[in-house]
């Protein structure tokens, strides 16, 4: 009989949930704690991939219509390596600006008749506008320095670009587009 209450007490014992010794409810005060440090977090997150990683910006001008127009969100990959014919961002004169890499360092950009050739080769864009060299500050053949690319805009009737401040240093370069959003209905 004594061998059956002990069981009866290993197992009702064992049966019982253990109860964690100084274990709180939480209170509002904790939940509140909890979630503000989750979107300190969250922000930290967002802010060390918004400063290193992409780039968030609006165009406001129509440099790149038709691809890019004014009022477009323009998202960029910082850390990508920018190829020619890639659509970057860049900073001049302290305005975000948008163009079409058409020459990197090394390469040799020629506008005579209305027609781009680098190295020598005539280039196949597609691009509505034709490009001239009808504003441009720099002289024809240019050399594209090292750590620098050409960049012209889509709409060439804008100078705007590297015919008027010659190679885009690497260094004033925001990264390669790579996500627009339309934020206008047109």
């Amino acid at each position: 009989m004594a061998v059956k209450k002990d069981m009866k007490k290993n197992i009702n014992t064992d049966s019982e949930p253990e109860k964690k010794a100084g274990r709180k409810k939480k209170t509002a005060l904790s939940f509140a704690i909890e979630f503000f440090v989750k979107i300190a977090v969250t922000a930290l997150i967002v802010s060390i991939l918004c400063i290193f990683i992409v780039g968030i910006y609006v165009n406001h001008s129509n440099s790149c219509y038709p691809m890019i127009k004014d009022g477009d969100l323009v998202i960029t990959l910082k850390i990508a390596k920018i190829l020619t014919n890639d659509e970057i961002a860049y900073k001049k004169n302290g305005v975000i600006c948008f163009g079409r890499v058409v020459a990197r360092a090394g390469d040799v950009v020629d506008l005579s008749d209305d027609v781009l050739t680098v190295n020598g080769y005539g280039v196949f864009e597609n691009v509505v506008y034709p490009t001239t060299a009808e504003g441009a500050t720099i002289t024809f053949p240019y050399t594209v320095p090292n750590d620098t690319v050409f960049v012209l805009n889509d709409y060439r009737f804008d100078a705007t670009d590297s015919r008027i401040y010659g190679g885009i240093p690497l260094s004033e370069t925001k990264g390669r587009i790579i996500l627009l959003l339309r934020r206008r209905g047109f």
